[in-house]
C-alpha cells in the first residue's frame, strides 16, 4: 500500500517524502512543475537513498490521474499541489480558482472511483485573514482576504461537504503558519521562482548577495520593535506534521482541522537578528511604509495537533535560520545552478518583499 503525495517536489511535499521515506512508507509522487523543480526528485532519493515512482502529471488532466491510481496500490492521498502566491493569485485570480479548486475536485472523485478515502490536506493560516485575537485557534473565524486564501477555505467547505455526504471518508486539513529553513544537508530547500515572496527566501538571498536589501513594511505596529510578528516554523517540523496526520486518518473517520505552527511570534527584526548571528552575514534593510492589510501579529495556538496527533515544533529558531543559510550557501543558484530565474508574476525590483510573512 503506498501514499500518493501530490505536489510532492514542492517545498513542504520534498521534505514530507523525506520523512515518509525515513519512516519506512511507500510513496508514489507527481508533480507538474509549475512552482518547483525537476531536480528535487533526484535530491530526495539522494538523500533517503530510496526509489518511489514519479509521475508528470498536471491533476487537471483526468485520464493521467487515472493512470496513478490503476497503476499502484494507493491507500491515503497527502495533497499539496496548488497554486501558492499571494500576491499572484491577485492578479490571476481566474487561474487560481480553476487551478486550485477543480484539480482539488478532480482528484477528490479520483480517489472516490477507486475507493481511496483518507486525504491530508495542505491547507493555509491564511483562511483566518485578519485574526480578531492571538494566538489563533481552529475555531476562530475564518475570512480570506485574497483569492489565495480563498481557494483554500474553499476547499476546506467543499471536504466537510464531501465527509457529510459519505462518512467512510477520513480527512486531515492542516492549516500552515510561515515555513522556512531546509533540510539538514543542505541539499534541498526553498528555491522560489524569481523575487522571493516570502520573508526567509528573501533574507537569504540578501545574504548570499543576489539582492541588495530587504524592505521591511512598517515599523508602527504595537510589538516589541514595531515590526509586524509572525509565527515561524521550521519546514521538517511541518513535514513531520503530516505523518501524525497520516497516521490519525489510517484508523478513524471524519474531519479534522489542525494549526501547524510554534506558537510563538518573532518580528521581522527579530528574524533579521538570528539570522545575522546564524551566518554571520549582514543583512541590509529598510524601513518603508505599511501596506494595507497588514496586522500587527499573528502566531498560532497549536494546541490541539499536540493533544490529538501527539504533535509538537521542536525545532527553534536558531535552527531554522542555520538550516536555511546551509541551504542558500551550498546552493546560492538553487537548484538552477548557473541561470537565474525570473517568474512573470513577480515585480521585477530587488526592493520588492512581502516583508511580514
Amino acid at each position: 500500500m503506498a501514499i500518493l503525495v501530490t505536489g510532492g517536489a514542492g517545498y513542504i511535499g520534498s521534505h514530507t517524502c523525506i520523512e515518509l521515506l525515513n519512516a519506512g512508507y511507500e510513496i508514489v509522487v507527481l508533480d507538474y512543475f509549475l512552482n518547483s523543480k525537476p531536480e528535487v526528485i533526484n535530491t530526495i532519493k539522494e538523500i533517503t537513498q530510496s526509489a518511489f515512482k514519479f509521475y508528470t502529471i498536471d491533476l487537471l488532466d483526468k485520464n493521467s490521474l487515472d493512470k496513478v491510481f490503476l497503476e499502484n496500490d494507493i491507500e491515503a492521498v497527502i495533497h499539496f499541489a496548488a497554486l501558492k502566491a499571494v500576491g499572484e493569485s491577485s492578479y490571476n485570480p481566474l487561474e487560481y480558482y480553476h487551478n486550485n479548486i477543480t484539480s482539488t475536485l478532480i482528484l477528490c472523485e479520483k480517489m472516490r472511483k477507486y475507493n481511496v478515502k483518507n486525504l491530508v490536506f495542505s491547507s493555509s493560516a491564511t483562511v483566518y485573514g485578519v485574526p480578531e485575537r492571538c494566538p489563533i485557534s481552529e475555531d476562530s473565524p475564518l475570512k480570506a482576504k485574497n483569492p489565495y486564501g480563498r481557494t483554500k477555505l474553499m476547499i476546506e467547505e467543499i471536504l466537510q461537504d464531501l465527509y457529510a455526504s459519505d462518512k467512510e471518508w477520513s480527512i486531515c486539513i492542516l492549516r500552515y503558519f510561515n515555513p522556512i529553513g531546509a533540510h539538514q544537508s543542505g541539499l534541498l530547500g526553498e528555491d522560489p521562482n524569481g523575487i522571493p515572496n516570502n520573508l526567509m527566501p528573501y533574507i537569504t538571498q540578501v545574504a548570499i548577495g543576489k539582492l541588495k536589501k530587504l524592505n521591511v513594511f512598517g515599523n508602527q505596529y504595537p510589538t516589541n520593535d514595531g515590526t509586524g510578528v509572525r509565527d515561524y516554523i521550521h519546514v521538517v517540523d511541518l513535514a513531520v506534521g503530516h505523518l501524525k496526520a497520516l497516521e490519525r486518518i489510517t484508523f478513524s473517520t471524519g474531519v479534522e482541522v489542525y494549526n501547524l505552527g510554534t506558537g510563538k511570534g518573532y518580528s521581522v527584526l527579530e528574524m533579521i537578528t538570528a539570522f545575522e548571528k546564524a551566518s554571520g552575514k549582514k543583512i541590509p534593510y529598510k524601513i518603508v511604509e505599511s501596506r494595507p492589510g497588514d496586522v500587527a501579529v499573528c502566531y498560532a495556538d497549536p494546541e490541539k495537533a499536540e493533544k490529538s496527533l501527539g504533535w509538537t515544533a521542536t525545532k527553534g529558531i536558531d535552527e531554522m535560520c542555520k538550516d536555511a543559510w546551509r541551504w542558500q550557501s551550498l546552493n546560492p543558484n538553487g537548484y538552477e545552478k548557473n541561470q537565474e530565474r525570473e517568474s512573470p508574476y513577480c515585480i521585477p525590483s530587488e526592493d520588492f518583499l512581502i516583508g511580514n510573512k
